[in-house]
């Protein structure tokens, strides 16, 4: 009856034309859903020793597209949080994302900008270009902006086949800031606590031209690396048989390496360090 309240049926703002972007129709209607709204007051910081922060990731082009690869460790403080945290994530078939930095507001930054892209495609009846992807989620990084001022920063690492490049270039990087900047890399990129580390690895590596095999060495070796010097990130676990995760996008799409691939190119990379602890040199 007129006057009486619906139940079941959507809201007048479902029916009403606006744009594609999902988060700025949440922002509108129902705000409080959003995890960029800071759950401190003005004024207080997060104590970084109780909430959980993860490192570390990294990406690198390849023969046939681009790979994306990142520990398993996430802490609080000196504390190890958890061992086996999924960092590495695909947003559609010919993109993914990681992260490093506050574990809790990532994972809900990684769902939104899954269904970010997906409610554009829809709405648009065609998927975003890669940089425009690229920019949509540098504009989400800049809404935490406020929770990053606060300590609760989430830093991504963005990778993507772009079958409009020329080819041997259709892998592309995207690194960002805290405050929204984003940064196109070549070749490869690190994030997180041990990306020093991980990108000196990368530096000796890396060439052109590399297989996936190769490319996924060269990303646990990096990874390796990275776990010897900073006690944040986490090197393969052979005991608990926890690995890091190592995705690549192809023409094909995207593609996460099995375990059991990914467990023996571990072993394969330890046997190299029992040789040669440093590791391997780089190329001349």
């Amino acid at each position: 009856m007129a006057g009486e309240e619906t139940v079941g049926r959507l809201g007048e703002e479902f029916f009403t034309p606006g744009g594609s972007s999902f988060t700025a129709f949440v922002a509108a209607h129902r705000p409080e859903l959003l995890s960029t709204r800071s759950p401190l007051p003005d004024g207080l910081r997060a104590d970084p020793d109780r909430v959980p922060h993860g490192t570390t990731v990294l990406a690198l082009t390849f023969r046939d597209g681009v790979l994306i690869a990142g520990d398993r460790r996430a802490t609080m403080g000196n504390l190890i949080a958890q061992r086996d945290l999924e960092k590495v994530h695909p947003a559609d078939d010919s993109t993914a994302v990681a992260f490093a930095g506050t574990v809790g507001l990532a994972l809900d930054m990684v769902k939104l900008y899954q269904v970010e892209l997906a409610h554009f495609e829809k709405i648009e009846g065609t998927a975003m270009s890669l940089n425009a992807k690229a920019r949509r989620l540098a504009s989400m990084i800049r809404d935490n902006l406020g929770q990053a001022m606060q300590g609760l920063a989430v830093v991504p690492l963005l990778i993507g086949y772009d079958p409009s490049a020329p080819e041997g270039e259709r892998g592309r990087i995207f690194g960002f800031d805290v405050a929204g900047g984003l940064y196109e890399k070549t070749d490869f990129h690190a994030e997180g606590s041990g990306s020093p580390y991980a990108r000196g690895a990368l530096k000796k590596l890396f060439h052109k031209g590399m297989s996936r095999r190769d490319a996924a060495l060269a990303a646990l070796q990096a990874l390796y690396d990275a776990a010897d010097d900073d006690s944040a990130t986490g090197g393969p676990d052979i005991n608990r048989r926890i690995f890091p995760i190592v995705s690549v996008i192809t023409e094909e799409g995207f593609e996460r390496l099995p375990e059991p691939e990914t467990e023996e190119l571990s072993r394969e990379m330890l046997q190299q360090r029992r040789r040669s602890p440093d590791g391997p040199t780089a190329m001349v």
